[in-house]
């Protein structure tokens, strides 16, 4: 592999291609139920190149057939995994409050260039990972007093995290992760005081899906391998 690609970011299709091998040699008997298991979870949570060559690279067809990075793309382009998702327009929801309760804003809903989260002794659910984005870049103002406000982004997805904590705090942890080439960026903003902003990356709901049936093709290949291994 090109010293230059580990780096770089992996796409859905890419870790698409890794399983089909990751399959075959587990048809064919070279890997173990738990050594695919592993993999394959790996495969689905891998973010760049690099984290995917290791896991072909023991295979006959691994190394060269860890997939060719394309040219890259015009800077500010849109991706075609992104495109149909930044819609432009307004939000389809501005603003979330929890005050001595809750909020949730989650699935397929459109997040304006500006949103605001307010949980007072509550708290709030923003979850991007089925939302369309009003632009491409999007403001999250969050105000968590005693309470607070959970942020669910979606894999590839940029998180910029700007706000203030007194006597509380934001959650950095997912930021500075960079991410897909015109994917949207996340700006996440304003005070927690005795409270918290949580920011966390999962995967999509179909996503999940992919995986159960992963899992369920898996055991019915092994069921298969066994078979004729007694017969």
């Amino acid at each position: 592999m090109n010293e230059e690609l580990p780096e770089l970011r992996a796409s859905d299709a890419d870790r698409d291609r890794v399983a089909e091998i990751l399959r075959d040699a587990l048809a064919e008997g070279r890997l173990r139920m738990e050594e695919f298991d592993e993999r394959l979870e790996a495969a689905y949570q891998a973010r760049t190149y690099g984290e995917l060559e290791p896991l072909t690279a023991d295979l006959p067809v691994g190394a060269r057939d860890v997939p060719v990075l394309p040219a890259a793309a015009p800077r500010g382009a849109v991706g075609p995994a992104w495109a149909e998702r930044i819609v432009g327009g307004e939000g389809s929801s501005s603003a979330g409050i929890g005050i001595l309760g809750g909020f949730q804003r989650t699935g397929r809903w459109t997040v304006g260039r500006r949103f605001t989260a307010v949980a007072f002794w509550g708290g709030g659910e923003v979850d991007l990972r089925e939302a369309r984005f009003a632009d491409r870049e999007v403001v999250i103002n969050c105000v968590a007093i005693m309470g607070g406000v959970n942020i669910v982004v979606p894999p590839g997805v940029e998180v910029d995290v700007r706000g203030v904590g007194i006597m509380g705090g934001f959650d950095h942890r997912e930021a500075g992760v960079a991410g897909d080439p015109g994917a949207p960026r996340v700006i996440v903003t304003g005070l927690a005081f005795w409270g918290g902003v949580g920011i966390e990356r999962k995967p999509t709901r179909a996503e999940k899906e992919r995986l159960k049936a992963e899992r369920r093709e898996r055991r019915a290949l092994e069921k298969e391998r066994r078979r004729k291994e007694l017969g």
